[in-house]
C-alpha cells in the first residue's frame, strides 16, 4: 500500500498539483508539440478521412493524423483497442512519463483512473453498422466487437500501465466530461482516497456525431470562429488529454515539475433543454467553481471558454461570464478555434492548455477571428498569443442537457 501524506493523516484536505500531461490532438502529439501548437495558433482543421463523408456538402474536421499508437501502447495489444481507447491509453502513458515516473512506479499505489467521453467507441460502432451476411445476420467480428465497450477508455489504461490498485471509471457527461473526470480525480486525491489520479477525456471522430451536428445545422463549412460575428458553427474533432494529479507533498518530495495546482471545480445539471444552454445555470456553475476553489472573481486572470462557435453557446456563455464578472471580464479564449470540438476530450485538452499557459506565461489565441460579436463583449485574444503572468485560470466545460463542469487551476506558489 502507498504512503499516506500529512494532509490525509491530519484529516485536512490535501493540496493537489498537476505534474504530468499527456496529449493526443490534431495540432500536436505530446506536450512539446501541443505547447507550440496552442502558442502559435495552429489549426488542426482538414478534410475528414476517418469515415466516408460522401453526400455532405462540407466535411472539414479536426482529425488526429500521424499518430502511431505502437510508440506508446506496449502492454495491451493495440488491435484490441478502439480509436478513442488508443488515444486515451497513449495519453496516459505520456502523462506518467512526463511526470518523471519510472515504469511500474505507480503499479502498487492506490489510484484513480477516470476518463470522460461523449461517444465512447462510436467510431468502432460505425464500422459494425450495415455489415450483413448472406443470411441477414450481422457479421460481428469478435476482435472488432471487443473494441467497442466505452469502459475500455479507463480500463485499458490500468491494464497498459499495470495498475493493480486503482478504481477505473468512464464518465459519459458529453462535452463537459473531461472536467467531470478531473473533478472526480481531484476529490479522490485531496481527500486521501487515492495517491494519484490519471484523469481527462478522450473521443474519436465518428459519422454518428458528425451527422447529428450536421442535421442540426451547426457544422461550419470551413473553420470554427468562436465569438466572431460571422461564426457559422462547430467543427467536430478528436483526441485525448490526460492529467496526472498527485498530492503536493508527494510532488515536492520527488522534485517533480509542477505545471499547476488544481484549486477546485463546480458541477451542475439544469436539464433545461436537450441542446440549448441556460445562462443562469452556467453562471451558477462558475460561482460554484470559484467558491470551491476559494477564489474571488477579481483574482481570475483568464477564462478558457467552452466556446463552440455557435450563436447559442457563445452568446449564452459570455452573458453568464459577464453576470459573474461584470462588464470587464477576464480575457476569454476558445481553443476550439484550433482543435475543433473534441467532445469529451475538449475540456481535458483545454485544462492541459491552461496548465501550459500558466507554466510558460502566455495566453493562447482565439484564431480565425475577424470581428467580435457585440453580443459577446469579451476580449478573446484574437489570432495571436500574448505574454501574461497567469495566476488563476478558469476552464469551462458545458454540455447538452445542461451538464456543466468548470475547473479552476492556479500557479503553484508555495503557501496559499
Amino acid at each position: 500500500m502507498s504512503h499516506v501524506v500529512s494532509g490525509a493523516a491530519s484529516g485536512l484536505p490535501r493540496r493537489v498539483v498537476l505534474t504530468g500531461l499527456g496529449v493526443v490532438s490534431s495540432i500536436g502529439i505530446g506536450v512539446d508539440e501541443y505547447t507550440e501548437g496552442i502558442r502559435s495558433g495552429r489549426s488542426g482543421v482538414r478534410p475528414i478521412s476517418a469515415f466516408d463523408t460522401e453526400g455532405f456538402a462540407h466535411s472539414n474536421g479536426a482529425e488526429v493524423v500521424g499518430f502511431d499508437p505502437t510508440g506508446w501502447i506496449r502492454t495491451v495489444p493495440v488491435e484490441q483497442l478502439g480509436r478513442a481507447s488508443r488515444f486515451a491509453t497513449a495519453a496516459a502513458r505520456m502523462a506518467v512519463e512526463d511526470a518523471g515516473l519510472a515504469e511500474g512506479e505507480l503499479s502498487q499505489r492506490r489510484g484513480m483512473v477516470s476518463i470522460g467521453t461523449t461517444d465512447g467507441e462510436a467510431f468502432e460502432m460505425d464500422g459494425l453498422v450495415g455489415v450483413e451476411l448472406a443470411g441477414g445476420a450481422a457479421d460481428f467480428d469478435p476482435v472488432h466487437v471487443r473494441r467497442t465497450p466505452a469502459s475500455q477508455l479507463s480500463t485499458a489504461i490500468a491494464q497498459e500501465l499495470r495498475l493493480s490498485n486503482v478504481e477505473t471509471s468512464t464518465i459519459g457527461t458529453a462535452c463537459s466530461a473531461g472536467n467531470y473526470s478531473i473533478g472526480y480525480g481531484f476529490d479522490a486525491v485531496r481527500f486521501g482516497e487515492a495517491e494519484f489520479a490519471l484523469c481527462g477525456g478522450a473521443d474519436a471522430v465518428c459519422r454518428k456525431t458528425f451527422s447529428g451536428f450536421y442535421r442540426l445545422g451547426t457544422i461550419a463549412p470551413e473553420c470554427c470562429q468562436p465569438f466572431d460575428i460571422n461564426r457559422q458553427g462547430i467543427l467536430t474533432g478528436e483526441g485525448a488529454g490526460v492529467l496526472l494529479l498527485e498530492p503536493l507533498d508527494s510532488a515536492l518530495a520527488r522534485g517533480a515539475t509542477i505545471y499547476a495546482e488544481v484549486l477546485g471545480y463546480g458541477l451542475n445539471c439544469d436539464a433545461h433543454h436537450p441542446v440549448a444552454p441556460n445562462q443562469q445555470s452556467v453562471a451558477r456553475c462558475i460561482e460554484l467553481a470559484l467558491e470551491n476553489a476559494g477564489v474571488k472573481p477579481s483574482e481570475v486572470d483568464l477564462i478558457s471558454a467552452h466556446g463552440t462557435g455557435t450563436k447559442a453557446n457563445d452568446i449564452c456563455e459570455t452573458a453568464a461570464i459577464r453576470e459573474v464578472y461584470g462588464g470587464q471580464p477576464p480575457r476569454t479564449v476558445s481553443l476550439k478555434s484550433m482543435l475543433g470540438h473534441s467532445m469529451g476530450a475538449a475540456s481535458a485538452l483545454a485544462a492541459a492548455a491552461c496548465s501550459l499557459a500558466i507554466k510558460h506565461g502566455f495566453i493562447p489565441p482565439t484564431i480565425n477571428h475577424v470581428e467580435t460579436d457585440p453580443e459577446c463583449g469579451i476580449d478573446c485574444v484574437p489570432n495571436v498569443a500574448v505574454e501574461a503572468d497567469l495566476k488563476i485560470v478558469q476552464n469551462n466545460g458545458l454540455a447538452f442537457a445542461g451538464n456543466n463542469a468548470i475547473t479552476v487551476l492556479g500557479k503553484y506558489e508555495g503557501d496559499r
